[in-house]
């Protein structure tokens, strides 16, 4: 995606503790543990705003691409913005969830899904862990679709109800799915997977291009929705799960001096869960 800012401080994922707060504040004091995600503002004025969709306002600014992000000592924003953590997790096992965790959350709002609903999940990385985690608190059942064996066994040991490869055969039909790889041919697949009135949620912030041929995959009221940033009340409402769900999370920790060797790291797909830069203790 291009810039939207230049010079620009990358990072969208924060968490630390507010060192100062402004004259109007009156929801975070000096000393709070807090967090900071993707959304860094919206206008709150819109109609999107106004019916709980500011994820799509128009004039919403987000961390790390309109504006300064948390690769830097100080990172500021309006108190509206910043989320209070709780004491359960460090702050390095926090920050993955402020974006991959709270996103994975809303995907998994968007599917609707219910206590003893069938979700799939196709495709299987740290947002789709965090998905399996807080689903199975909600009593949801999870199936794990993926190519990666070494996904397979993480996913069995957080406790999928089943797993398996693309090539074989789902024990019954699914009454949602998440696809999180960006492969537009995954679609028509996970589609044939749904039961009637089942709904689809398409997590990547890109895709390859979708084709679905045959309109019975679509037909008896199946549906096909993308995800789009985040709300504040879904962060809210993810966080406050954490506190109750033993969230796991697989993070590999850099000091700050070695920033560019874990973008390239990163880049190249060789970090072990999230890569984390570390500031201060």
């Amino acid at each position: 995606m291009p810039l939207r800012k230049s010079p620009l401080i990358l990072g969208h994922e924060i968490t630390g503790v507010v060192d100062e707060v402004g004259k109007e504040v009156n929801n975070f004091k000096a000393g709070d543990r807090a967090g900071v995600s993707w959304l860094n503002s919206s206008c709150g004025k819109c109609g999107l705003c106004l019916s709980g969709k500011e994820n799509l306002c128009p004039d919403a600014k987000f961390t790390g691409w309109d504006v300064n992000g948390g690769y830097a000592e100080y990172t500021t924003l309006s108190g509206d913005f910043a989320y209070h953590l709780g004491e359960n997790l460090s702050f390095v096992e926090l920050a993955p969830l402020m974006c991959p965790g709270i996103a994975g959350y809303r995907s998994l709002r968007l599917t609707e899904a219910k206590s003893g609903d069938n979700l799939g999940l196709f495709g299987f990385g740290p947002t789709a862990s965090y998905v399996l985690q807080v689903a199975k608190f909600l009593g949801i059942e999870t199936l794990v679709i993926t190519r990666s064996e070494r996904n397979r066994n993480v996913a069995r040991e957080l406790g999928a109800n089943w797993v398996g490869g693309y090539e074989d055969k789902l024990p019954g039909k699914l009454d949602a799915g998440i696809i999180f790889p960006p492969a537009g041919n995954l679609v028509p697949f996970a589609l044939s997977q749904l039961k009637s009135s089942g709904k689809l949620v398409l997590a990547p912030v890109y895709m390859t291009p979708i084709e679905i041929k045959d309109y019975n995959l679509i037909w008896m009221e199946r549906s096909v929705k993308s995800l789009a940033n985040v709300t504040r009340q879904d962060g809210v409402e993810f966080l406050r799960l954490v506190e109750k769900v033993p969230i796991k999370t697989e993070v590999e920790v850099f000091p700050f001096g070695k920033l560019q060797d874990a973008l390239i790291l990163a880049k190249n797909g060789k970090v072990r869960g999230h890569a984390i830069v570390k500031f201060a203790d």
